[in-house]
């Protein structure tokens, strides 16, 4: 079978093709049509790395991957598939799956803290524009200066509240805050916590080194998020794996090209992480990308055109499938004819002709070689998976999910002291402090100013935490390093 090969086999063409393990972190890319076989792909790709000991992240964006754990086979299209390839000795199979879910419905919950997600990410979350995204800027500032940590939800709202009610404090030192700008934040918190995404805000927080795990027989651990939910916000969803793949890039160590991936991330839905993308971001993610593939990680893209991409990203793809593409416009036949030209051309074959007849489950595949190079585009069929097609019933996942090691950690919310207490703490002793200030006989002292009771109720943790690691300044791991920062310790 394929697992014993050299090369990772996904599809046979005139004869059989694969991704060899050692250019795997070299990137790549799954791109159709809707219908033409993308998530079939993906999920042969997704075993093919489990079974040679490589963790899996993937999200499951239409609810259809969750049958990985158990062994397929009675599906008579795959029967069919294996027997038009020839597969002898095809045999179906399960793989280890850990379930996760940002809502924590269908998984266990998926956390980051306020500070570590960072205010870039966050601008482009809750929608805001360059004025506003200067003031969220400004407000995690103002909490680094004074020691407040901003973890779950509450604090960050805790925090925009108190830089607007003392704007007029804060002017000098770090810059106008608008109250429109401010109102306009609190505004978009509203709608994504309505939506739900106050979930996403929390401790504890997930240990990427969870993802990158082996069961006990070598496999590596395919991770699911449940993303049919969180598609419903796909501004969300595009920042939620933003931001995972930012944080492995950041706290990765560098490995230099593995014989394997140390973890292959797959990103669904890919054109939403590049629709209406700041150009400074985009920038960015090139580059994160690019120096990935040095930690060990392999990012394939899935997407329904591959000029969804950018090209400066495209051109980093090494690994391509790509399946039917539909010509029923001049436009579509302009899109048809640049995908074509993005494959390292095959004389055989007239490849922007071939896209456009492709049958589900057929693709047009170019893999990276020994030397790094891509190969010449074949057309090949590709290989069925061997996990069950039917989805999970939900006493099966329950099962699955209760079953796993990390059962129990990431279910229990830690709410510690941050922003929210401290800021309420505050709140109360200028309350009692005014009380105490009322003029007596004659004589009495003027209360103190929000920002003099904040500095003054933080003087004795700052003056401890000077001397600690909490003396950092809160750094957050948006993107690593590149944006000048890094990841909370």
């Amino acid at each position: 079978m394929a697992d014993q090969s050299p090369s990772l086999v996904i599809a046979m063409g005139k004869s059989e093709i694969g991704i060899l393990p050692k250019m795997a972190n070299r990137h790549g890319l799954i791109a159709g049509a809707t219908g033409t076989g993308k998530t079939v792909t993906l999920r042969v790709m997704a075993e093919r790395f489990s079974s040679v000991g490589v963790p899996v992240f993937m999200a499951d964006v239409k609810g259809d991957l969750s049958g990985l754990p158990f062994p397929g086979g009675d599906n008579p299209k795959v029967a069919d598939r294996a027997k038009k390839l020839g597969l002898a000795d095809f045999s179906p199979q399960g793989y280890p799956v850990v379930f996760w879910d940002v809502f924590g419905e269908q998984g266990h919950p998926v956390r980051t803290t306020v500070s570590e997600m960072g205010p870039l990410l966050l601008s482009r979350i809750l929608n805001l524009n360059d004025v506003q995204s200067g003031v969220l800027t400004i407000a995690f500032k103002i909490a680094d200066d004074t020691g407040l940590l901003l973890l779950d939800f509450k604090d960050l709202r805790a925090m925009i509240q108190f830089v607007g009610d003392n704007a007029d404090q804060f002017k000098t030192q770090y810059g106008n805050i608008s109250t429109a700008s401010i109102g306009a934040i609190q505004r978009s918190l509203l709608a994504l916590e309505q939506q739900g995404g106050e979930k996403f805000f929390g401790e504890p927080a997930l240990n990427l080194q969870d993802l990158r795990q082996t069961d006990a027989r070598g496999k590596g651990i395919i991770n699911i998020v449940t993303a049919d939910k969180l598609l419903q916000s796909p501004r969300i969803y595009a920042t939620f794996l933003l931001w995972m793949l930012s944080e492995l890039f950041e706290t990765l160590p560098e490995v230099g090209d593995p014989p394997k991936p140390k973890l292959v991330f797959f990103f669904d839905e890919a054109h939403l992480l590049f629709n209406e993308l700041p150009k400074v971001l985009e920038e960015k993610i090139e580059q994160v990308v690019r120096l990935i593939r040095s930690k060990g990680i392999g990012v394939y893209f899935i997407t329904q055109n591959p000029l969804d991409i950018p090209e400066t990203v495209l051109g980093q793809l090494g690994n391509r499938v790509q399946h039917a593409l539909r010509a029923f416009t001049p436009k579509d036949q302009k899109t048809v004819k640049a995908a074509a030209d993005t494959f390292r051309a095959n004389p055989k074959l007239n490849v922007a002709t071939v896209i456009t007849e492709l049958e589900v489950g057929e693709a047009l595949v170019s893999v990276l070689d020994e030397k790094g190079s891509p190969t010449v585009v074949e057309r090949a069929l590709v290989y069925p998976p061997q996990s069950r097609l039917t989805p999970l019933t939900p006493d099966e996942r329950i099962k699955i999910i209760q079953g796993s090691t990390l059962y129990g950690h990431y279910e229990k919310v830690v709410d510690r002291e941050s922003a929210f207490e401290k800021l309420r703490a505050r709140a109360e002793e200028k309350h009692a402090g005014a009380e105490s200030s009322l003029p007596s006989k004659g004589r009495g002292a003027a209360p103190k100013s929000d920002v003099e009771v904040i500095v003054g109720a933080m003087a004795k943790s700052a003056a401890h935490a000077i001397g600690s690691q909490i003396g950092r300044q809160i750094i957050r791991g948006v993107l690593g390093s590149i944006f000048g920062g890094g990841r909370k310790r």
